[in-house]
This record gives structure tokens, C-alpha cells and sequence, in this order.
């Protein structure tokens, strides 16, 4: 089924939604019902017992402008008025269903005792915010669950249904009229396209681990087809009743970025509320576009920490609910609290191997006090050096061959830290085809050649079992981190000047200049932005390949290499030494590591 979106001019793809049916366990039925759960009152065994009275609003019906009705739950502290309300708007399912059974915080090495059950996934905990003295609403997307119409994958169409809910619950007679939104992820996605229209009753989000750019951050990153994760681990687990976006046909249909990808990248400069936003470097899709989200909002107050965990948690930890908790005191009951003395920017630097720096207070990202730095590719001596090769050699490997790669090291004398946005600047060519894709991976070995590693979770069960996982010297991406990464058509390598700068060149994706076999190319290749150090000894390398060179993703989030759609074939060169300046820019930051 295609709908014409006349704010878009084209045709858009919709699919029927995975029905209700197929949910195990199962979604349930719309029952609509007040129930009050009182103070002991225990959800699931084990968990934590509510600590005040709570009046639960079971599918409560929440009209939109075009007449659809959405249905939430809604909780709040019974015999309480004037209430701030914490928002989250979910395609996971408010109740029951699939992810809330298999991806529940407590898998992953949170103690059941800490959570009361009645979360949602991904979504704030009603018996801690009630007992603060918070409403929470948690609200089914359009098209999702029990809610009607069909579901839109982020753009402006999802942030005006959001806008509709925010109004609707800022009216409340229990309410003071100010909504704040939280939640991790597309929780945390959507909070950016609700607030750039700027809902009068909404006063504050939190969006934690959210990108910003489908088609940069995830399912074109690069300008290469790669959706699995999206088909697979996401949209085969939404269920509905009505059709769903098409995405993956919609980015066959339209490859180069266009008025459909366009919308559904958020006008972020027009959020003014205040934001506390949380970002990691080891996600594997959030960081590039939670950080650039941050950077680019107009909000007069908003703040940036940078942790160094797994996403669910860190928002299930007792000590960032507090913190959250003191945000939403400021800026939804007007609390006097001295938030705004809370550092601007906490940032945690990442010491794959070793012991990470953890809320590190800073005023900016990225930091002021970065110094830039050269490490120029020799493909003689397959050495990253400090001073370019007077002589001109070339690095190859086959583009289509998955064992295949290049590498170039640097051994580091003395320690550096490495926090920012990273570039490599390469000239590259593709021997036998008309185009290429290339992928890059920046990370660190110890002296003795092991790839080291960041691990994600923390329990020692937990960072035993990954542990447990090593192969051929690799431990599995998402559950662990070595480096920043990028990956680049070079076909559509053309940047947009007015938006670019020396160390973050904008790829506009928006049209393709295929290459002449054998005929060398400047490209900028941009990784993703991380926080790093490197001690004396360490050895920096840098890999290209034709095919996702980090850690082994699960088969199907980005960075899986199995059935990647790519372009190659054939040889793939590197040239460097004179007249052909392959490098790596990097910020190094002078004091590091608490020195």
C-alpha cells in the first residue's frame, strides 16, 4: 500500500503491521479501568514494593487532532494534585507483549529488587517517579499495539501525533500543566522531533541514547543499504493492528537523501526546552547523532553525560534516576535546587584494557582545549608516522574478499587522550569497478599485538560471560567497544562545504559521481566521535577493508558483515607518501586522565 504525503511531495510505503496475534507473550486487550495499587503492593516476586499509593489509569483513550485514538497508562500518586507528568511515547508495547518479557533491565545484570515491574521497556519506572510526586504516562505510538491509524517511523508526522498526547495530558485536572518526556533510544529518538515543534505544555526532556538521523545513523550510515537491524530486530517485533512504514523498500526506493529523509531528521535548532541528553561512545547506533544533537539544540539549558555502559543500565541506575529526578525538580516543579550548578558536560574516558574515567566535568562538547594531530599512512612500512613518506606506496586488498584488510599501527610513547570527532582523509581507488565502499576501524592493541577491549556490562557474571565469547581474538560489538568507526560509498563522497569543517567534513549523500577504474580519489571518511586514551606502549592501528572491520556485531545490527549489500569488487588501493597525504586527524586533549 503507497499513501501520497503531500508534505513530501512522494509516495510513501506502508506494510501491514506484524499482527497482535503473532506477540508471545501475548499484548492484551484493550481494557479500559482505574485501579488503585497500594503502598506494599508488590507487581512481580522479588520486585520492589510500591512505596506510596498509586492510582493506575489502565488504556486510558487519547484523542489525536485527525480524530485516531491513542491508548496509554497513566500512574500517579493517589490523593495528589497539581502534578508535573513524565512522558513516554513507545512502539515497544505501554504493557505485556515481547520486549517488556525479553528485554526487562533485570536480564541484563540489573537486581530485580531495584525495579518495581511496572516499567515499560526502555521507559521510566512508575513507582519511583510516583513516590517523587510525578504522574507517568506511558502511551502507545500510532499504529502500534492497541493504538489506531498506522505507524510512522520518526519524522514530523510521529512528532505532531507526540505534540497532540503532550497537550492532551497537560490539560488534565490533576495536572500543573508541565509534561516532561523521558526514555532511552527510540524513547529517546522520538523526544527530538516532539520538542523541535514545540508543544506549549512541554517543559523539559531527557533524552537518553537517541540518534537523530535515520538515514545517517542507521539504516543508509555511510550511504550503504543496511537495514537488518531494523527489519529483523525491530520491526518484526512491533505489532499492530493497521500497516506500519515500509523503511527498508522506502531506502531501496530512494538511496540518496531526499525530502523523505529530510523529514525525518528533526529541525533540531528550533528545541529551546531545557534537555538533560545522555549519550555513550559504544552504542552502535546512538552516539553520532545524540552528540550532534546536543551540540546543535538552541536550549538555553541543557546538559550532556557521556557514560560508559550498556544504554538499559545505565537509565535503570539508582544514582542517574536521582540525577534525573533532580532535573525534572528544576524544571517541572520549580524547584530550587542548584541543578544549574551540575557541570555542563560529564564525560567518561574510555580505557579499553584498563580503567575508564567516569563524569570527568567539562564545559563544552567538543572540548575547547583540543589540540589537533597528523598520523599520515605509510603503506611501505604499514606504520602510522608523525611526518608524511617522501616516497609514494600503495596499499591493496580485495574489496569483496570478508578475510581481506589493511592495517597501519603506531606504538605510542608517551599517554594521549583522544576525545572528539576523528577524519580520515584517504585517496583511494577502486581497480576493477566503478565504485567502492570502504570501512574503517580506529582502535588500540597491547604491546604484545592484543586487540583490547571495553566491555559494557558490569556485574562480573556478566563481563565473565562476554569475556567468554573471545573469538579469534575478539569479543562480540554491542556487548563490548574498541574504537570509533566509519564506513563510506565513495560514489557519493561529495561534501557540503557551507556545512563542513577541517575535521567534520558533511557527506550530502544526495547524488553519486561513480569512479574510473584505476583512477585514485580524495575522499574524507569521517569515525565516529569517542573518548579514548592511549597509554605508552599501546599501539594505535587503523583498518580498512570492504566489508564492517570492529568488533562482530549480532548478526544483524550495523556492523554484521553477512549479506551487506556493498558495491565491491575487485582491488581496492590505498596511496600514500608524496602527493597523496592519506592521514588520520585526531584531537588530543593536554591534560588527560585527571592529570
Amino acid at each position: 500500500m503507497e499513501k501520497f504525503i503531500d508534505a513530501l511531495g512522494l509516495e510513501v510505503i506502508f506494510d501491514p503491521t506484524t499482527p497482535m496475534s503473532a506477540s508471545e507473550p501475548p499484548i492484551p486487550d484493550i481494557d479500559t479501568k482505574t485501579v488503585e495499587l497500594k503502598t506494599g503492593y508488590v507487581h512481580v516476586e522479588g520486585a520492589l514494593p510500591l512505596a506510596c499509593d498509586i492510582v493506575f489509569e489502565q488504556d486510558v483513550a487519547i484523542p489525536l487532532r485527525d480524530g485516531t485514538l491513542l491508548y496509554g497508562d497513566i500512574f500517579r500518586p493517589a490523593h495528589q494534585r497539581d502534578l508535573p507528568i513524565i512522558l513516554s511515547y513507545t512502539p515497544y508495547c505501554k504493557r505485556g507483549g515481547w520486549w517488556n518479557l525479553n528485554f526487562n533491565a533485570t536480564r541484563f545484570g540489573v537486581p530485580q529488587s531495584t525495579l518495581s515491574g511496572l516499567q515499560s521497556f526502555e521507559a521510566p519506572d512508575p513507582a519511583i517517579w510516583c513516590d517523587a510526586g510525578y504522574a507517568v504516562a506511558v502511551v502507545d505510538a500510532a499504529g502500534t499495539s492497541n493504538s489506531g491509524g498506522d505507524e510512522v517511523f520518526m519524522g514530523t508526522a510521529s512528532g505532531r501525533n507526540v505534540y497532540d498526547v503532550i497537550e492532551w495530558l497537560g490539560q488534565r485536572e490533576w495536572s500543573n500543566g508541565k509534561v516532561g518526556m523521558a526514555g532511552n533510544s527510540q524513547l529517546g529518538m522520538i523526544q527530538w522531533a516532539a520538542a523541535a515543534l514545540q508543544p506549549p505544555h512541554l517543559a523539559a526532556i531527557a533524552p537518553w541514547e537517541g540518534l537523530n538521523d535515520s538515514y545517517r545513523d542507521v539504516v543508509m550510515r555511510g550511504g550503504i543499504l543496511d537495514t537488518k537491524f531494523h527489519d529483523r530486530d525491530i520491526a518484526a517485533f512491533i505489532f499492530g493492528r493497521n500497516n506500519r512504514e515500509a523503511l527498508t523498500k522506502m531506502a531501496q526506493r530512494y538511496p540518496l537523501y531526499n525530502a523523505y529523509w529530510e523529514d525525518k531528521r528533526p529541525d533540531i535548532k528550533a528545541i529551546t526546552v531545557p534537555a538533560y541528553v545522555v549519550a555513550s561512545f559504544t552504542s552502535a547506533i546512538h552516539p553520532r547523532g545524540t552528540l550532534e544533537a546536543f551540540r546543535e539544540m538552541s536550549s538555553e539549558h541543557k546538559w550532556l553525560r557521556v557514560h560508559n555502559t550498556q544504554e538499559w543500565l545505565d537509565l535503570a541506575d539508582a544514582d542517574n534516576i536521582a540525577d534525573l529526578r533532580k532535573f525534572f525538580d528544576r524544571y517541572l516543579k520549580n524547584a530550587h535546587n542548584d541543578w544549574e550548578e551540575t557541570p555542563k558536560v560529564r564525560l567518561s574516558v574510555l580505557d579499553p584494557g584498563g580503567e575508564d574515567l567516569v563524569g570527568r566535568p567539562e564545559t563544552s562538547w567538543p572540548l575547547e582545549r583540543q589540540e589537533w594531530r597528523k598520523l599520515y599512512l605509510d603503506a611501505q612500512s604499514y606504520s602510522l608516522t608523525e611526518t608524511p613518506s617522501a616516497s609514494q606506496s600503495v596499499a591493496e586488498y580485495a574489496g569483496d574478499d570478508l578475510t581481506q584488510c589493511v592495517k597501519f599501527t603506531k606504538v605510542f610513547e608517551e599517554e594521549v587522550e583522544i576525545t572528539g570527532y576523528l577524519k580520515l582523509h584517504l585517496w583511494v581507488e577502486a581497480a576493477d569497478a566503478d565504485d567502492m565502499d570502504i570501512f574503517a576501524a580506529l582502535y588500540k592493541e597491547s604491546a604484545d599485538g592484543r586487540r583490547l577491549h571495553h566491555i559494557t556490562l558490569v556485574s562480573p557474571p556478566a563481563r565473565g560471560f562476554v569475556k567468554s565469547l573471545e573469538n579469534d581474538g575478539k569479543l562480540p560489538g554491542t556487548l563490548s567497544y574498541t574504537g570509533p568507526l566509519g564506513r563510506l560509498r565513495v560514489s557519493q563522497r561529495a561534501i557540503d562545504p557551507e556545512r563542513s569543517t577541517s575535521s567534520e567534513p558533511f557527506i550530502t549523500h544526495a547524488r553519486e559521481e561513480l569512479l574510473t577504474p584505476g583512477k585514485c580519489v580524495p575522499i574524507e571518511l569521517s569515525l565516529w566521535p569517542t573518548s579514548m586514551v592511549v597509554h605508552a606502549g599501546e599501539r594505535l592501528v587503523v583498518e580498512l577493508a570492504g566489508y564492517p572491520v570492529g568488533p562482530p556485531a549480532h548478526g544483524t545490527l550495523p556492523g554484521a558483515i553477512l549479506d551487506l549489500p556493498t558495491r565491491n569488487r575487485g582491488r581496492h588501493r590505498i596511496r600514500t607518501g608524496e602527493g597523496y597525504d592519506s592521514h588520520l586527524l585526531f584531537p588530543v586533549i593536554p591534560s588527560h586522565h585527571g592529570k
